[in-house]
């Protein structure tokens, strides 16, 4: 970003009405013409995913500030260097309305209820995101019932995933169930395994990832690995599952890609996707933490992989079991949500 794309920014925000919460800038240059629109914008905005890019972009509230001419075709090709302009929507209101949105419901009763989340959408309403969440899709459901221990915006919610992360969420229907998983999520007694594909292979079969996670210290958006005493804990447990090998590579390891067993000790913001970058793998699909095509990792894939996995609208993470003790009976409850199929998919393809 540089002062004249400010300038010119908040010019477009003020002729755009005053019910605008901001409007975000961004400099795509040489280096990613040729690149879809919308993940080039995700990757130059690191606060808006994929997703939520193409989104806007068919909303109409993208600009290119060169020529003043929306754009609104995400798979539109970055011709050249370009300054953009993307209009945020305003805050939601504080009372979610209830939606009639599918619910893919692994487990449900009077206490609580366990739902396998798909990749892109929003757990609760945000700043840009003031439907379509799913709170609004839970308060359809389940109507009265569901805690506002959360907040308003979120009741019921305990922990979340990641807009563009799938797989198993708990939601409590009441104050009591929701005071009993969040104390099992500070004794760490609720256990959650994620599947990750990431670019290349650790080299230890398993680990501990003991790396404490803060702010990044320059991009306030994004999360980072940070010294102890700046960042707070974080631990996760890393298991390989597979290794997909590059036959046409000559290196030693010639490991393009790899599916990960990680497990939460604790759960920070994007932990899973920050400790994997640190360690050198990040998770496949997700620019914001370095999981972007580069020419090499293109040169490591077949074309089929690759192309799956330029049509990806997710960071390939899946929060595929979880364990818990049930807040009302004391069972102790396992469940498990089987890959997306765009996973499954691009694991076929990598094998």
């Amino acid at each position: 970003m540089t002062d004249d794309t400010w300038d010119e920014a908040d010019e477009l925000g003020q002729n755009m009405g005053a019910d605008l919460a901001e409007v975000l800038t961004a400099e795509l240059d040489a280096t990613v013409a040729g690149a879809r629109l919308d993940v080039a914008l995700a990757a130059a905005l690191p606060t808006l995913s994929r997703t939520r890019t193409r989104a806007l972009l068919e909303a109409g509230a993208v600009t290119d500030l060169g020529t003043g001419q929306p754009l609104t075709k995400p798979k539109a090709r970055v011709a050249g260097p370009m300054r953009i302009a993307v209009r945020v929507p305003a805050p939601v209101a504080a009372h979610p309305a209830p939606e009639p949105i599918p619910l893919d419901v692994c487990y449900e009763d009077d206490a609580i209820i366990i739902i396998n989340k798909p990749a892109g959408i929003v757990v609760h309403p945000a700043p840009g995101h003031p439907s379509g969440t799913l709170v609004n899709a839970l308060l359809h459901h389940c109507g009265d019932s569901l805690s506002g221990i959360g907040g308003v915006s979120r009741p019921g919610i305990v922990h979340r995933l990641d807009r563009d992360t799938s797989g198993l969420m708990v939601v409590a229907k009441g104050d009591q169930a929701h005071q009993k998983l969040a104390a099992q999520f500070a004794d760490r007694s609720l256990s959650r395994t994620y599947s990750a594909l990431c670019w290349g292979a650790p080299n230890a079969h398993k680990g501990v990832l003991d790396w404490p996670i803060g702010r990044h210290p320059v991009d306030r958006q994004r999360m980072a690995t940070r010294p102890e005493g700046v960042g707070k804990e974080a631990r996760t447990h890393y298991q390989v599952q597979q290794v997909f090998a590059d036959g046409r590579s000559k290196a030693p390891r010639p490991f393009s890609a790899a599916l990960l067993s990680c497990t939460l000790e604790t759960g920070r913001t994007h932990q899973i996707r920050v400790h994997l970058t640190a360690l050198g793998h990040p998770i496949i699909g997700d620019p914001v933490y370095g999981g972007g095509i580069t020419g090499a990792r293109r040169a490591s894939v077949s074309p089929d992989a690759l192309a799956l996995i330029e049509g990806l609208d997710r960071q390939a993470l899946h929060a595929g079991a979880l364990s818990l003790i049930h807040p009302v009976s004391g069972a102790l409850m396992h469940l498990e949500a089987p890959l997306p199929l765009e996973m499954k998919q691009l694991i076929a393809m990598l094998s």
